[in-house]
């Protein structure tokens, strides 16, 4: 009984947090959102175009550091809930402040994204800019945060005080296919800070993870490990829980991996620790080598 007492607070803490969410849409038409198809921008985009109709637009950042299936899923999504969502290029890999790969990557990227967002807010007259950024967030290391303060771009769910569980809770009441998802960062993410991040070395990195989907994998990373201008190496993280599946699966893997042009795959015995760890600096690689990033 104690249980279901807690269990009852909690959803009603949630619900509460709710109703504050859709009165800070509401003070905020119309509105443009930043959109990637992740747990917290569609809970915030399917909120947002429930309490605002046509008054929302979301935005989609289309690059080479997106999956295509990624794009599809986001699209579809969004469909789903009959929201208004375009996509818009974005081109942060020909700036070389992001294409080098520091530790504050992210930052450029998110610079990218809310200057051409705020020049379609600026042209069609939208009220203000939003984006995912949850309670939860605040406690993280998010190099792209700063670029939202910088552009004064609202954090809707970490206003209200929405946590990623709470989102996940109520995600799941309103039906979003969302809601048990996975993170999913960009593919540029695969990459050690200190290698530049390049479309092909996405484009190899892409490749390389549809293909371990198509195995049957559902939680995993394919890192891109580069040195000294050899061809790269991969390294292959698989979620714990899945790994029981790898030994049948491993050489029909690693024949895919080095015919997309990686030169050695190596599998990372203690699988994939969400979230990744970062600031992880490039270094050349040994296969004999344990690999921690």
């Amino acid at each position: 009984m104690g249980a279901d007492r807690y269990v009852t607070a909690v959803e009603s803490v949630a619900r509460e947090k709710l109703r504050e969410l859709r009165i800070i849409l509401a003070q905020n038409v119309p509105l443009l959102i930043a959109y990637s198809g992740g747990v917290d921008s569609t809970f915030l985009l399917a909120e947002a175009s429930a309490t605002l109709g046509d008054q929302v637009l979301g935005i989609i950042a289309d690059s080479p550091s997106l999956p295509r299936a990624a794009l599809n899923s986001a699209l579809a999504t969004a469909k789903s809930f009959r929201a208004n969502v375009e996509i818009m290029a974005t081109a942060e890999l020909s700036d070389p402040r992001y294409s080098s790969n520091p530790v504050n990557r992210c930052y450029f990227c998110k610079l990218e994204l809310f200057t051409k967002m705020q020049q379609v807010a600026a042209e069609r007259g939208f009220a203000a800019l939003a984006y995912g950024e949850n309670a939860d967030d605040a406690f993280q290391v998010r190099p792209g945060a700063a670029a939202a303060q910088e552009f004064r771009v609202l954090a809707p769910l970490r206003i209200a005080g929405l946590t990623k569980a709470e989102i996940r809770f109520l995600s799941r009441q309103s039906g979003l296919p969302t809601a048990d998802s996975p993170a999913q960062p960009c593919l540029s993410s695969r990459i050690p800070h200190g290698t530049a991040v390049t479309s092909d070395a996405l484009a190899m990195i892409e490749r390389s993870e549809e293909y371990v989907r198509s195995q049957g994998f559902k939680i995993f990373r394919v890192r891109y490990l580069a040195c000294n201008g050899e061809d790269p190496v991969a390294k292959l993280q698989v979620d714990p829980d899945e790994m029981e599946k790898l030994p049948s699966r491993e050489k029909d893997i690693r024949e895919a991996l080095l015919a997309i042009g990686f030169r050695h795959l190596v599998i990372d015995p203690d699988g994939y620790r969400a979230p990744a760890p970062r600031g992880s600096l490039n270094i050349c690689f040994d296969p004999t080598a344990s690999l921690s990033y």
